[in-house]
């Protein structure tokens, strides 16, 4: 059982929470204003739906590369990801699947919970490909059947330009694969009509996309002006705050991603995303040509530079929550409710993460001294294995 400040989606109460076999049973408490007192804030678990690495792992690589990712970003708060692939050769990209699906299937211990896989590429415009490898080409309706039968995956990112992209797009939807505009060099009209054949959103907003002009709206035009999602990338390196204030006035379930790398929870130094070499320095990860590639935000940081632009705490967290999780279609995580999974992040007053917990297993815990001060349980209450 936990007991403090409970963020549920009709606002937060001071109380207790508990579960049974991985999902909420009990939620109670009064409603209360979290900063009139120092008790813990409890927060649904982060949903981060374009993760290429961490940890110094890199989901190109295979292996058990997309594990270590998810132990990594776990200690960050987030519960649940899509392990994200690169453009690269169609064979690389096929063994990275095998290995990813595997790790899926045996669901790593004390880490993120992994969802599936979002491709990022190959059916990006080559024109656009910021640093992405140079393996780009128009996909093929076969060839995508071919991957989706070696991994589960829940969102595809293409340009919607490129030949016989609206017909794919109108095979993913109906295969219950949401589908992205990222990458391109498209036109306002292209974009409007991406979203007319089902693409769900945009991938990373505002980078690797055409710019808003006030005579060519481009890409961005067409998300700010028609989207109801868009992901985006906070670590305020790779969009000016101001121009994440415009879209959030824009876009109604504008949601958070970390487009994190290897270098996403290790210190400075020299990393790979997928067949590149990346610098990770001052925040940021680069290119040798100084093109920002990835990032290394993790989703606690991404809530604070949220707070810092002016979202208030329920807001920036829906963003990282549950906007992600609805977008998915997953409506049993991403909130704090009964009968969804006892995804939560436990942060004290200053936000910082005391402990973490997937599916009610404790996940990651800060220290023995944080975890004594933000869990309890009630006297009397029978105890459970959680």
């Amino acid at each position: 059982m936990l007991y403090g400040n409970i963020l549920t989606p009709a606002g937060w109460r001071l109380g207790t929470l508990d579960w049974r076999d991985g999902r909420i049973v009990t939620l109670e408490g009064e409603a209360v204003d979290p900063d009139a007192n120092d008790h813990p804030r409890l927060l649904p678990g982060f949903v981060d739906l374009h993760v290429h690495g961490g940890g110094g792992a890199d989901a190109m690589e295979g292996g058990d590369a997309a594990a270590t990712m998810a132990r990594t970003h776990v200690r960050f708060g987030t519960t649940s990801l899509l392990v994200t692939t690169m453009t690269a050769p169609v064979s690389d990209i096929r063994q990275a699947l095998r290995d990813i699906a595997r790790l899926i299937d045996e669901s790593p211990v004390q880490a993120s919970r992994l969802l599936g896989v979002h491709l990022e590429g190959p059916y990006l415009n080559p024109g656009k490909l910021g640093a992405q490898p140079p393996y780009a080409h128009p996909g093929v309706i076969e060839e995508v059947e071919a991957l989706m039968a070696l991994a589960p995956i829940r969102l595809l990112t293409l340009a919607p330009e490129l030949s016989g992209h609206a017909e794919l797009i109108r095979l993913l939807r109906e295969r219950g694969v949401r589908v992205q505009m990222g990458h391109t060099l498209g036109s306002y009209e292209e974009g409007v009509a991406g979203l007319a054949h089902g693409a769900h959103g945009f991938t990373h907003l505002f980078n690797a996309m055409t710019g808003l002009h006030h005579r060519k709206p481009g890409m961005v035009g067409a998300a700010l002006a028609h989207a109801d999602y868009a992901e985006i990338i906070p670590d305020l390196l790779h969009v000016h705050p101001g121009a994440i204030l415009t879209a959030l006035r824009c876009i109604p379930h504008l949601y958070g991603v970390t487009d994190s790398t290897a270098a996403a929870g290790m210190p400075d130094g020299e990393y790979r995303l997928g067949e590149q070499h990346v610098t990770k320095c001052l925040g940021g990860v680069r290119l040798a040509d100084g093109t920002l590639a990835g990032s290394t935000l993790t989703m606690d940081q991404a809530l604070r530079n949220l707070l810092q632009i002016g979202l208030d705490l329920d807001d920036a967290c829906r963003r990282l929550s549950q906007y992600p999780a609805d977008f998915l279609g997953e409506t049993d995580i991403g909130r704090l409710e009964i009968g969804c999974r006892a995804d939560v992040v436990v942060m004290n007053a200053r936000l910082e993460i005391d402990s973490v917990y997937v599916g009610g297993e404790l996940a990651h815990q800060a220290s023995a001294t944080s975890r004594e001060q933000t869990t309890t349980r009630a006297a009397g209450a029978p105890r459970e294995s959680h």
